[in-house]
């Protein structure tokens, strides 16, 4: 699977098209649609599912410099009133303040981010560590790990500073009773090599 052809899958849910092509028209800083709404659609696609199914909410990076509390709740108001009619649940989340309230909030560690690409990267899930983005003509992908994974249906760790274990393995056993064709490494026994590479001796 290549970026195009990620790409036509992915938009086959209207929801993910609407929300890029009104993230670009808003003009919101370094703003990405992400991670699972885009996964999951293709997912869907894949196995003969309706796009929508299995997708609890549709999350949002941005980076604005502005870490207060109160311009991120601006933006997510902003967001909820632009998308009110689409009757899902948008998630917004300024990437430049996430290492303020993350520690506090799941006892890991989270340094500084310095764009939404490297919220992105802090994913649990390789398969995750997607974006899409509007611009003038068509749409920016950003996925360092590629397509594979996600053609494949495999869930592989994402090791890193704020990386969980535990977290990790109830995200994929809850993504596996949705989806039970997808294949789960696990986090304690694999490495990140592609199936079928060899480990060094």
């Amino acid at each position: 699977m290549d970026k195009d052809a990620f790409l036509a899958l992915a938009l086959r849910n209207p929801v993910n098209e609407i929300i890029a092509g009104e993230l670009f028209r808003l003009g919101l800083p370094d703003a990405w649609i992400v991670s699972g709404c885009l996964v999951q659609t293709v997912w869907n696609a894949l196995t003969g599912r309706t796009v929508c199914y299995g997708i609890s909410d549709y999350d949002v990076f941005y980076f604005d410099p502005d870490t207060s509390w109160a311009a991120e709740d601006a933006v997510i108001r902003r967001l909820q009133d632009t998308f009110a009619d689409l009757g899902v649940t948008v998630e917004a989340r300024n990437q430049a303040r996430v290492h303020l309230w993350y520690p506090g909030k799941h006892g890991l560690p989270h340094p500084p981010l310095h764009c939404s690409a490297d919220g992105i990267d802090r994913f649990l899930t390789k398969n995750t560590r997607i974006g899409i983005r509007g611009k003038q003509h068509g749409y920016e992908v950003y996925a360092p790990d590629g397509f594979d994974d996600v053609a494949g249906m495999i869930v592989r760790p994402n090791p890193g500073p704020n990386f969980s274990a535990d977290k990790y393995a109830v995200k994929a056993a809850h993504w596996k009773t949705l989806w039970p064709e997808l294949t789960v490494l696990s986090a304690e026994t694999t490495s990140t090599r592609r199936p079928g590479e060899r480990r060094d001796p």
